[in-house]
């Protein structure tokens, strides 16, 4: 783990391999932990980063609101401490919104965008309320909050076999502080439609969905990529594709990588 200080505040990050730069960006009380399996192959050919987002893992809180404008901010920074120009972003869920919020505040840094169990459009009125709940709960109860959230990211089919594995979830996501949580929340809650994205950017993208995702409901979220560009990878399984089709998401990064 590394380290940089952005606005008097500590963030954590790790950089591996030489070649073009690839970012991956962890989701809602994740951190960069989460992409330990992916990191050893994809740095054989590529400069593989990881950063604790603003509030998670490693990485103190900025403020009480974390806008996925401040955690694009944030990894600008960072670029620009690492001297990289050019960059394909890997967003898991939240990382995807921060980066299309990238894509939109930076275009001529991106070379490639990869939305895993993402959207590109904003929290709907019934989302929006849903977390303001999230925000109640956990600071009624902070350790059920966050044991009952990591659960519901798996298909149900897949709580059983993958339960080892759910555990060490749930440890790495009970790290995330109490502020750190709110501020996603509410960040995730005001959060932009960026939706033209897909249709206008010049640069490879893809969209890999979970059919069972309880999170982000397939068939909400499948026309947002209708008469664009943009490649689609459906698994069969949840929220957790790096978990729970983690050989078959391998391919398919590579595979994406070799195009951009």
């Amino acid at each position: 783990m590394k380290t940089i200080t952005y606005k008097n505040t500590k963030i954590s990050f790790t950089d591996q391999g030489k070649g073009t730069a690839v970012v991956l960006l962890h989701g809602f009380l994740e951190n960069q932990t989460m992409w330990n399996a992916f990191v050893p192959e994809l740095s054989k050919k590529h400069r593989v980063i990881t950063v604790d987002l603003l509030g998670h893992g490693q990485t103190e809180c900025l403020g009480y609101v974390h806008a996925m404008e401040d955690q694009a901010d944030m990894l600008y920074a960072l670029l620009l401490h690492l001297k990289i120009r050019k960059v394909v972003l890997v967003g898991h869920s939240m990382g995807g919104y921060v980066a299309l919020a990238f894509a939109e505040l930076y275009p001529d840094y991106m070379k490639g965008l990869f939305l895993l169990n993402s959207t590109s459009r904003a929290d709907s009125d019934e989302r929006k309320a849903n977390r303001d709940r999230a925000i109640a709960a956990v600071k009624q109860n902070y350790t059920a909050f966050v044991r009952m959230s990591i659960a519901n990211l798996f298909a149900e089919e897949n709580r059983e076999r993958l339960a080892d594995v759910i555990e060490k979830v749930k440890e790495q996501a009970l790290k995330t502080p109490l502020q750190g949580i709110v501020a996603a929340l509410e960040g995730m809650k005001i959060r932009k439609d960026r939706e033209v994205i897909l249709h206008f950017a010049p640069y490879p993208m893809q969209l890999v969905l979970g059919k069972k995702d309880g999170v982000l409901l397939y068939e909400d979220n499948i026309d947002q990529i209708e008469e664009t560009r943009v490649e689609l990878t459906t698994f069969p399984d949840g929220h957790m594709s790096h978990i729970e089709n983690e050989a078959a998401l391998m391919k398919v990064m590579l595979g994406f990588l070799k195009k951009v």
